[in-house]
């Protein structure tokens, strides 16, 4: 479980940088909108993708903190609706996750 505790860790801290480098990009702190209306409209389509990209980092840093919370607590290998184990594949496939495979689905 040390693994997958440190394996999250390292999620967070990417996940983090990662949403900090989005909202720079929004705050544009590279500096203001290029005065070309072509330019314009490339980087304001680029925000609308920015702005995906952050909305599923923010998701996944749920998850991942979450699934800290759950280890520290003793529960992160137990599936949190069924409280059956969790496979170690798919734990290691989806360090993140909270449910086993058949919850998940289910």
């Amino acid at each position: 479980m040390a693994d997958r505790k440190l394996v999250l860790e390292n999620m967070r801290y990417d996940l983090m940088e990662r949403l900090d480098r989005y909202r720079a990009h929004k705050q544009r702190k590279g500096g203001p909108l290029d005065k070309d209306m072509e330019e314009q409209a490339v980087e304001i389509q680029n925000d609308d993708v920015v702005d995906s990209l952050e909305k599923e980092a923010e998701d996944e840093l749920r998850q991942v903190l979450h699934a800290l919370e759950r280890i520290d607590a003793g529960e992160g290998e137990t599936c949190e609706v069924c409280e059956e184990p969790i496979a170690p594949a798919r734990l290691e496939a989806l360090p993140y996750t909270t449910l086993c495979r058949e919850c998940a689905e289910g």
